[in-house]
């Protein structure tokens, strides 16, 4: 997939990194990315996906914008109060790059819905803002064999991590899968939501601004992932963590006792 003179002015500090360069881009453009959530996450995700010449984005989100939420959501705009996020979204992503398609889902994930959607997509970015859309969005991301980059924000903290869990890795075991890392949700109420817990709205952009980071990464293959890795951001300290997880044989999706 050829890049037009435009396009190779607007990538032009991509083109002479050697880890992206002309084949790199190329990939980006021809790739097709799902984002879930254009909110907090998925914002700063969104705008960095968009400008790096992903060529195609599909956003899922039954939301609309609300006043709330332009403190963290900043890909959305005053005047856009009450319009669907997605639309909002596009608009916005149609602004900054016109070389990139969007796809819009103004829907809910489902279970029956989830697998058929994740399938039409090469990689699949998980900004959602509760744990049943997160446990459903990784189940389906292993069925259908699709790379997954998830992250979750608290008031000051967030979390990221990449999961491959349809491949081995480099010790012949197989990638860990979400499940490993959580093996179930936590009690309903047991976690306050945004609403009630407040959230530091530049916590969002760094957080987002790093899914988009593994997202590239994933499709143009350079560097070192967060594959059994989560990386942890705790900004009353200004601190990042990384720890290293691996696959429970005792998940319910790949365990030794699965029934897959």
């Amino acid at each position: 997939m050829s890049l037009s003179p435009e396009e190779i002015e607007r990538y032009a500090r991509h083109l002479v990194l050697r880890e992206i360069g002309g084949p790199g881009q190329q990939k980006l453009k021809a790739a097709r990315v799902l984002v879930v959530g254009a909110g907090g996450l998925g914002a700063p995700l969104l705008q960095y996906l968009a400008a790096a010449g992903v060529g195609t984005i599909g956003i899922v989100d039954n939301d609309a914008v609300s006043l709330s939420n332009l403190q963290r959501q900043i890909i959305h705009e005053t005047y856009g109060v009450g319009r669907l996020k997605v639309e909002s979204a596009r608009e916005a992503i149609a602004r900054l790059n016109p070389h990139v398609r969007v796809e819009q889902h103004a829907m809910r994930l489902t279970e029956d819905n989830a697998r058929a959607l994740i399938a039409r997509y090469d990689v699949v970015a998980d900004g959602s803002d509760n744990f049943a859309t997160r446990y459903l969005v990784s189940d389906a991301c292993f069925y259908e064999k699709k790379p997954l980059v998830t992250a979750a924000v608290g008031g000051f903290d967030a979390s990221l991590t990449t999961l491959r869990p349809f491949e081995a890795g480099a010790d012949g075991a197989p990638n860990p899968t979400y499940r490993c890392l959580f093996p179930e949700p936590p009690p309903p109420g047991t976690v306050p939501s945004c609403e009630e817990a407040g959230i530091l709205g530049a916590l969002t952009g760094v957080a987002g601004s790093m899914m988009a980071l593994e997202v590239i990464r994933e499709i143009v293959g350079f560097g070192e992932g967060l594959v059994g890795r989560l990386l942890l951001i705790d900004t009353l300290a200004m601190r990042f963590e990384t720890l290293r997880y691996a696959w429970d044989p005792e998940n319910l999706l790949s365990g030794t006792t699965s029934p897959r």
